[in-house]
This record gives structure tokens, C-alpha cells and sequence, in this order.
């Protein structure tokens, strides 16, 4: 199999550290981003020459650009971007101040989005390329107190649609992982949380007990290492797909009870579309 070179941002822990790592164990090159270049130390001591530690915010868009260029002028290409780096932030709609809502775009949506810029003028000269979003069973249904998480999770799995579409034609390939609920820190010390107003106490505990039914039983994240490289390794990789044994299930739910009320709700629907002329 020829060498690929992985592109991936948020490698310091989770799943870009676990994909890093498949990456580099079956001798495959990666430009591996972090905030803290430090968090990377081990990985440059382990793999040397096969890996790139590179600082960086990825809110900064200027940062963001001059990073992607240095990796792909060191390596020469870049088959696979993984935007990955982002956080959960915590709290419910009203509760959300200006600055946590500000930030959460900025590095949830807006960070992938420029990564996502700064590679495509790479990848269509080459003429393939593969870029890997991730966004979560978060991305596609919603659960009470992350409102705003999934506001930037749903904006990117929109945008990333409509990216595939439009790259199709330059051999480039577009997947949206949508991993469910694993035993990473994301909802620990990853994770910002809104301050909390009184009146929402009782939601707040409702939606706490129904998030630790749903995580009865998280995924291991080194499981993902083989099904991420099985996805950059397919001549025909999907669109969207889930990580873990749950999120299918809270799809299958959300999305018949969406088109129930669609039904439901049809004869009012085509009463508002008016006369035809």
C-alpha cells in the first residue's frame, strides 16, 4: 500500500491522538497539530522522521494556513485532513453567554472550516485527496444542555455536504464521522461548561441521568484506530458513517419521528404553498 500523509488537528488526546497512532504504526506520515506542541513529545521521540509536531489555534485562519502549507511543502502532499480538534460546551440555550457561544463557532465550525480552505487548493492540484470532518451522533439528532455544541456540530455536517459536492469532480473524497458516546475526557476536562441558572436545576438532572444511560457502556477509542484507516483506505468511502454501537439506534428514532410529524403535518404544508398559477 503506498504511504499516505495524515494531516490532523486536535492529536494531543482522543480520537486525533488514536488515529495519529494508527497512522504511524503502519508507517504512514502525519502532520500532528495541537495547541500545545508539548502534548506531542512522546510521539516525535517514538516515530522521529515520520511525524511533524506542529503548534496550532485553529481559530486563527492566518496560523491556519501558513500550518498546512508548512506540512505539505515538508512532506511534499497531503492525502488525508482530519479536522477533529474541538469540545463540548456545556449549558443550557438561555444560560450560554455571548463568549461561550462566540467560541464554540470559533473552534468547533470555523477551525474546520479553515483547515478545510487551506487544503483544497493542495488537493485539487493533485487531483485526490481525502478530507475527514468529525462531528458526532451530535451532528444529526440533539439532547437538552449542549445546545450550542450541536449548533456547530450540525453547521459543519451541513457545510461538509454541500463541500462534497462541489470537490467530486477534483478526486476529492469527503466522510463525516459521527462517532457516539466513547471513554475519552470529552465531556470531563475537555469540556466548558455555561453557568448555571436555578430555574433549569430540574432539567439539568433530567438530562444527566438520561446522557449516563446512554454512556452505560462507552466505546473504546483504540477500537477506531482500524475502522479510520479502513475509511481513508476505501476506493469508495462514505459520506457520513457512525463510530460506536448506539448512534444508528438515536438516528433511526429521531429521524422516523421527524418524518412522522412531517406526514402529520402535510396538509398544512401544501395549504401553504398557495394556488398554483
Amino acid at each position: 500500500m503506498v504511504q499516505k500523509i495524515w494531516f490532523i488537528t486536535g492529536t494531543s488526546r482522543g480520537f486525533g491522538r488514536e488515529w495519529a497512532l494508527a497512522a504511524l504504526d503502519r508507517g504512514d506520515k502525519v502532520a500532528a497539530t495541537a495547541r500545545d506542541v508539548h502534548t506531542l513529545d512522546d510521539l516525535t521521540e517514538t516515530y522521529g522522521e515520520l511525524i511533524l509536531a506542529l503548534a496550532l489555534d485553529v481559530t486563527d485562519r492566518d496560523s491556519v494556513f501558513a500550518t498546512v502549507r508548512q506540512a505539505h511543502d515538508h512532506f511534499g502532499r497531503l492525502d488525508v485532513v482530519i479536522n477533529n480538534a474541538g469540545y463540548g460546551q456545556f449549558g443550557m440555550v438561555e444560560e450560554l453567554s455571548e463568549n461561550e457561544v462566540r467560541a464554540q463557532i470559533e473552534t468547533n465550525l470555523f477551525g474546520a472550516l479553515w483547515v478545510t480552505q487551506a487544503a483544497l487548493p493542495y488537493l485539487r492540484e493533485q487531483g485526490r485527496g481525502h478530507i475527514i470532518q468529525v462531528t458526532s451522533i451530535g451532528g444529526i439528532s440533539a439532547f437538552a444542555n449542549i445546545g450550542m455544541y450541536h449548533a456547530s456540530k450540525w453547521a459543519l455536517e451541513g457545510i461538509s455536504q454541500s463541500l462534497a459536492l462541489e470537490v467530486a469532480d477534483f478526486g476529492i473524497k469527503v466522510t463525516i464521522i459521527e462517532p457516539g458516546g466513547y471513554a475519552t475526557d470529552w465531556g470531563g476536562s475537555s469540556a466548558k461548561h455555561a453557568t448555571p441558572l436555578p430555574a433549569y436545576d430540574g432539567v439539568r438532572e433530567t438530562s444527566a441521568r438520561l446522557r449516563a444511560r446512554r454512556l452505560t457502556s462507552p466505546g473504546d477509542p483504540t477500537a477506531t484506530r482500524n475502522a479510520v484507516l479502513e475509511i481513508v483506505d476505501a476506493d469508495a468511502p462514505p459520506l457520513r458513517v457512525f463510530f460506536g454501537d448506539g448512534p444508528l439506534g438515536v438516528a433511526t428514532a429521531d429521524y422516523e419521528s421527524r418524518l412522522a410529524t412531517w406526514r402529520e403535518w402535510e396538509p398544512l404544508s401544501i395549504a401553504a404553498h398557495g394556488q398554483h398559477s
